[in-house]
């Protein structure tokens, strides 16, 4: 398709819808996140891809490909997006007062063991702060600014986010107190793990390592599903230190297993950290978050 240029100019909104169409990548979920229907957000697509001569996005059946314009528009739309979002802030009733939410992702591990409580804490000092808590396994809707703070295991955070190294994360082998399984018979136990929902996991590539034989018995989605499920006596499985030494139900088979170990980072993006609602809750978990 080929269209005329013409004097067309940009506004803010056409950004917006840009920006929502390179996020979301289909038209329904461009919709979704400017509260309009896709027919809206298609119309003004195309009214602005005639008003500017050029393609901004190539159908497919993947859904809206952005083009190399779409994408550096939409760089300009994530600033415009922060500066209003320091804008609001800016007009809040009391210089103290911190308003607004904060979207948090991580894993539900690291949201019970560890973010919760220190939200509690939070709560106290800033009230009239709300959060969105995301606990999906993948990192790019921080990438993509779905979310404001990521609490990711990670040996190496991505380099266009910034952040606070918390500390390693030190695991072992556990089985349930009391239970039945010890080290020496641990290929013949049953095992839990996460093998189909975190295939990268350092636990379940050091379990293949070191017990190439063994298929897990019961395969979970989430090192929380693992820790519930060994502490019913169904079996052993790799947990983090930081998780185990919360109960008295779980008992540790052998030495802390060194190769296993991962990092936990603190994340955020460049752009986002200066607001007042987002760096209120990340310089205090970047204060109270511990794995001792």
């Amino acid at each position: 398709m080929v269209y005329a240029i013409t004097q067309y100019k940009l506004s803010s909104q056409d950004l917006e819808i840009i920006l929502a169409l390179v996020r979301g990548g289909t038209l329904a979920e461009a919709g979704e996140q400017l509260s309009v229907d896709a027919s809206t957000v298609f119309r003004s697509v195309q009214r602005m891809e005639k008003g500017l001569g050029t393609r901004l996005f190539e159908r497919s059946r993947l859904g809206y490909q952005p083009s190399d314009m779409a994408r550096s528009l939409a760089r300009h739309a994530e600033q415009v997006e922060a500066q209003l979002d320091a804008a609001r802030s800016v007009v809040q009733q009391s210089p103290e007062q911190v308003t607004g939410t904060v979207r948090i992702t991580s894993t539900d591990t690291f949201l019970h063991a560890l973010i919760a409580p220190a939200l509690r804490d939070l709560q106290t000092s800033h009230p009239q702060l709300s959060y969105e808590l995301d606990t999906r396994n993948e990192l790019a809707n921080l990438s993509r600014h779905e979310a404001d703070i990521a609490l990711r295991a990670t040996r190496r955070p991505p380099a266009h986010l910034v952040g606070k190294h918390i500390g390693p994360i030190r695991v072992a082998m556990f089985a349930a107190r009391g239970g039945k399984w010890k080290k020496a018979n641990a290929s013949k136990a049953p095992w839990i793990a996460p093998d189909d929902a975190l295939p990268e996991h350092p636990s379940v590539i050091w379990r293949k390592k070191q017990y190439p034989k063994v298929e897990p018995q019961f395969r979970v989605n989430s090192i929380l599903s693992v820790a519930e499920m060994v502490a019913l006596g169904l079996g052993v499985g790799i947990l983090p230190l930081f998780l185990a030494r919360q109960r008295d139900d779980l008992a540790q088979l052998g030495s802390v297993l060194d190769e296993a170990q991962t990092e936990l980072w603190l994340l955020t993006h460049a752009e986002s950290r200066h607001l007042r609602r987002v760096s209120a809750v990340y310089s205090h978990l970047a204060g109270s978050l511990s794995l001792a």
